[in-house]
């Protein structure tokens, strides 16, 4: 799968930006290229595209987080946890191993200010160049989309949770 490899940024306030990014995923492991999926933020959990990972080859999957950071009790644990996060995702975009690594949610770490988004670029601009990117997650800062090929705002024009209804196995995780 020798390309040109892009950066792709799926951000905004709409539902599906981790789920667009698991389908190119899919895309390219169906293509027989190797996918590495590294999570910021979110938890563990038995999120169904989890277990589905676990059962299949050329994916190689990192959760980075604790949870989604509502709350300024632990913040020194959670930039922790995100900059460790990072480093594994560094050592991995810079391994030369896969053809796609979608950095899920990485849009969070300068807004939360747990690490300086030329980090990031920086990273980005070091890539090997066939290497693909998908980084996810809302908010994604001005210097981040400067660097980006394709960028994708998703916004929400209606949304079932606003009607009660709570996620669902199967659709939301």
């Amino acid at each position: 799968m020798e390309t040109c490899g892009r950066v792709i940024i799926n951000t905004g306030n709409g539902k599906g930006k981790t789920t667009a990014a698991l389908g190119t995923a899919f895309r390219t492991l169906g293509h027989g290229g190797r996918v590495c999926v590294i999570q910021f933020l979110k938890g563990q959990g038995q999120y169904g595209e989890r277990v589905m990972a676990g059962k299949t080859e050329n994916l190689d999957w990192f959760i980075c987080g604790k949870g989604f950071v509502f709350k300024k009790d632990n913040i020194d644990e959670d930039r922790e946890v995100a900059r460790q996060g990072f480093e594994i995702a560094r050592e991995k975009v810079l391994s030369d191993q896969y053809d796609l690594i979608i950095l899920d949610e990485i849009t969070y770490l300068p807004l939360y200010d747990f690490l300086d988004v030329t980090e990031i670029v920086k990273l980005i601009q070091n890539k090997p160049k066939r290497l693909s990117l998908i980084l996810t997650g809302r908010d994604a800062v001005p210097e981040l989309i400067a660097v980006a090929d394709t960028v994708t705002v998703m916004e929400p024009l209606k949304h079932a949770y606003e009607n009660g209804i709570k996620a669902q196995k199967g659709i939301e995780f």
